[in-house]
């Protein structure tokens, strides 16, 4: 399978530390890098982290408060200067159009790459490719913002043995995989359920339908947890989640490796948000994201998980 991962560019909240810089995630999914809240500092973030401009396919921004949004000018400039062979296309909140044609016009450059621009107004799917369907959900915070959700198409699984038994190899397999049937073998004789994976991507929001709806079945799922449990009213007050909400979330949801992040700066020792999210029910895989660190997607689901 090719590579799906997330790799960590920045975890801080609305001020950076000496150890966190703004936020900024690059989702890495068979080929293609869609490239989430890029706050200040992205470019200098991928240059460390060993991610290209020419990784980039799609620029996902949650919305328009700056430690999300202020390293779209950076980036889309860099998206050019690097000249990348393919168009990318962004996605921000269409209430926003305002600050991204601001930022992205923040200075004088030259565009030589084409960029497919595409708001996102309501909840719903924003693309569709043989590889996933990418859709969005609206969250609550005190500007529009919008969570992201990434899933495969279930397939099916060849099974060796299977396969042996029905006189099945070399290139009948793909043709039998195409086609569904070859000389009376059927695709489901030889093969067993795959379901496909799932990602979703929660930035600064209340607990909200949204965030359920982005969470369901995930096998990673980024969640903000700005605040503590202890500061819940201040969370919600600003429009944020606590370490327990996120871990509520992910254990009523299925969520098989939950990350946390978005931290405020008003804490100094991460380990407190894990322990909150697994006080809260969550027994799955679970990270406190660190600055440039890489999180593979889990290994498949078995049609009985």
């Amino acid at each position: 399978m090719s590579v799906r991962e997330l790799v960590v560019l920045g975890t801080a909240s609305q001020v950076p530390t000496r150890h966190r810089n703004h936020n900024g995630y690059v989702l890495l999914w068979d080929g293609e890098g869609f490239l989430f809240d890029p706050g200040e500092g992205t470019q200098r973030q991928m240059v460390r982290a060993g991610v290209a401009a020419h990784d980039l396919n799609r620029l996902c921004v949650t919305h328009f408060h700056g430690d999300h949004s202020l390293g779209l000018a950076g980036v889309i400039q860099r998206v050019n200067l690097d000249a990348v062979p393919h168009p990318v296309t962004a996605h921000f909140p269409a209430s926003g159009q305002r600050f991204f044609d601001r930022l992205r016009y923040a200075t004088a450059y030259r565009e030589r790459v084409p960029l497919r621009v595409e708001p996102v107004a309501a909840d719903g799917v924003l693309a569709r490719t043989g590889s996933y369907t990418l859709s969005a959900r609206r969250l609550s915070h005190p500007v529009e913002s919008f969570g992201y959700r990434l899933v495969e198409p279930d397939g099916r699984r060849m099974v060796p043995e299977l396969l042996a038994r029905a006189g099945v190899s070399g290139p009948d397999v793909g043709r039998l995989q195409r086609a569904g049937e070859l000389r009376g073998v059927r695709l489901a004789d030889v093969s067993t359920p795959r379901p496909g994976q799932r990602f979703a991507f929660v930035m600064d929001t209340r607990m909200c339908d949204g965030v359920w709806e982005l969470a369901e079945g995930c096998d990673l799922l980024v969640i903000e947890s700005t605040f503590t449990d202890e500061d819940a009213a201040l969370a919600r007050e600003h429009g944020h989640l606590t370490a327990g909400q996120a871990g509520r979330v992910a254990a009523g949801s299925g969520v098989r490796h939950l990350v946390l992040t978005h931290f405020s700066q008003r804490y100094p020792d991460p380990a407190v948000f894990a322990g909150q999210a697994r006080a809260a029910g969550f027994t799955g895989e679970l990270t406190v994201a660190r600055d440039l660190q890489r999180v593979p997607l889990p290994r498949r689901r078995t049609a009985s998980e």
